[in-house]
């Protein structure tokens, strides 16, 4: 979610741990379902939020040619933020209370003509185009128990109002970094935990 540039997506892997090993670095997320918009907006500006410009994103997943990204809790994104584009890897869910997984995101050459010819490298490659999500999301940074999180209010086409939480720790700081972002959740609630992604929601919308 964190995002591109700034805020948007979490990078998986960062940094270096003992003797120059790489150190892995987690997306901790938990998202909401928002039924009463106004109260959950009074709540995240008594704790602090800090609000950022408003953005559209355009995210088209793909389901790989050999394997089904559904049933390995995989995901390839192709993300347009803006002129902006970007390719991402969303590995497996790794526990059953948040939506906490490793991310990868590389940068893609910006404007609608390189996200074309991505799109059609990996239809070559013999990937398949799943669905694409579109999204108006106003992002946000919170501090709660000394940590940065990325807050992100987000109004999904044909899905709804949702609200995203989430922290990027290393291995050391994953449980802290889920507490804290139950903690968070908990003073803003009561909340509706969504642990379906836009993509599964949108699917199901449509089916």
């Amino acid at each position: 979610m964190a995002a591109p540039g700034g805020f948007g997506n979490a990078v998986g892997a960062a940094g270096a741990g003992r003797a120059g090993e790489p150190r892995m670095q987690w997306e901790v997320e938990q998202k909401f379902a928002v039924a009463d918009p106004h109260a959950v907006l009074r709540a995240l500006a008594a704790a602090g939020v800090v609000w950022e410009d408003e953005i559209s994103q355009a995210e088209t997943y793909w389901n790989h040619p050999a394997r089904d990204f559904a049933l390995t809790d995989a995901a390839l994104r192709l993300r347009q933020v803006g002129l902006r584009n970007f390719i991402t890897y969303k590995g497996p869910r790794i526990d059953a209370a948040t939506k906490t997984r490793q991310e990868l995101e590389v940068p893609l050459p910006d404007g609608p003509q390189a996200r074309e010819q991505f799109g059609q490298i990996l239809s070559a490659l013999g990937y398949l185009p799943v669905a694409t999500v579109q999204k108006q999301r106003k992002p946000g940074i919170l501090n709660w128990r000394n940590l940065e999180v990325h807050v992100s209010w987000d109004v999904v086409q044909n899905v709804g109002t949702y609200l995203e939480l989430e922290v990027v720790a290393d291995d050391a700081g994953l449980d802290l970094a889920k507490k804290a972002v139950e903690s968070l959740a908990n003073r803003l609630g009561p909340l509706q935990s969504e642990r379906r992604s836009y993509l599964e929601l949108l699917l199901q919308h449509i089916s």
